[in-house]
């Protein structure tokens, strides 16, 4: 049995990139029969971006919401807030004293804003260390992660190394695990889609906002209607062919390339599946926004779960410190 662990911060709602992205793939590992999965809701992380509190305390049910809309077993399943585990706090700043202050200059969290240092926090900064103590807390065994996440994974598996080779054994070195079918959903913009760049798409959102989003949001060239169109390479059909069948997608494209049929057309027909494919979670989302006590009641369930991993590994790490 594989123990694997994930996590997600809570800086709003997940979006299809997200969900195809990571939610799904993550769900498929969790409900395999042979592995042990710890999925976690990063709302410590987030707080290096959001500072108010109702904000974050409504991002954190909307991540969790979103996870068990699309079908997520909690009974199979480790799922918690990542801050009803305190422990991860106080491992982190074990994890700071033993890793050097350089190599966290060179973290891409830090890097992609030291040119503008009054953005930068202690929080962020150290990041790489949370997100350490993150994992090492489990003794997890693999997590799965993006090209963009991949540094950090590496500075995990860096100050557990220096901390067993200083202390004696102690940590489990865990290892990526890079999905290489990882779906690379494109923004409205056509760029990867992203919060940060304000071009996603939230498929939990009224039918009647997302027409609004995608008609405005979506530029199309002017190809008068009646003329052959190019479907490959618009961000219409790229995101089409994400949330349709092959067939349907295959279908659209025939449509686009004989003519007389318009991207205004087509861009109805991406409404259609977002809407569509997505009722029945778009339903249970809303329905346990509504509820938040049994949102909170999961995450309680999962936190008291997690804490039994979590408090004899750092009991195992403070009687090696000398504690």
């Amino acid at each position: 049995m594989a123990r694997i662990l994930t996590g997600i911060q809570s800086t709003g709602a997940p979006h299809l990139g997200n969900l195809l992205g990571a939610i799904r793939p993550a769900i498929d590992l969790a409900h395999q029969d042979d592995n042990e999965s710890f999925l976690f809701i990063a709302d410590m992380h987030s707080l290096t971006q959001i500072k108010g509190g109702s904000e974050l305390r409504e991002n954190t049910y909307s991540v969790a919401a979103a996870w068990m809309a699309f079908g997520l077993d909690t009974d199979r399943t480790v799922f918690y807030r990542q801050s009803d585990v305190t422990e991860v706090t106080e491992l982190a700043w074990y994890l700071n004293c033993f890793f050097p202050y350089q190599r966290l200059t060179l973290a891409h969290s830090f890097k992609d804003k030291s040119n503008r240092l009054e953005d930068v926090n202690s929080g962020l900064f150290s990041y790489p260390m949370l997100m350490a103590a993150d994992i090492l807390l489990y003794d997890a065994e693999y997590v799965p992660v993006g090209k963009d996440q991949l540094q950090h994974l590496e500075m995990t598996r860096d100050v557990a190394s220096r901390f067993n080779h200083k202390m004696g054994d102690t940590f489990v070195v865990p290892k990526e695990l890079i999905r290489e079918d990882t779906q690379l959903i494109p923004g409205v913009d056509g760029g990867k889609m992203s919060k940060s760049k304000g071009n996603t798409i939230n498929v939990f959102d009224d039918p009647k906002v997302l027409k609004k989003h995608i008609n405005k949001n979506i530029i199309t060239n002017a190809t008068p209607l009646e003329d052959s169109k190019e479907p490959n390479g618009s961000v219409v059909y790229e995101l089409y062919k994400y949330v349709a069948s092959e067939a349907d997608a295959k279908s659209l494209a025939a449509k686009l390339r004989a003519g007389g049929y318009g991207w205004g057309h087509a861009k109805k027909d991406l409404l259609e599946a977002l809407v569509d494919g997505f009722a029945q979670e778009r339903d249970e989302f809303n329905r346990l926004m509504s509820d938040r006590s049994t949102l909170d009641a999961e995450l309680k369930k999962g936190a008291e779960r997690a804490r039994l991993v979590a408090q004899p590994v750092l009991e195992r790490v403070r009687s090696k410190i000398g504690f």
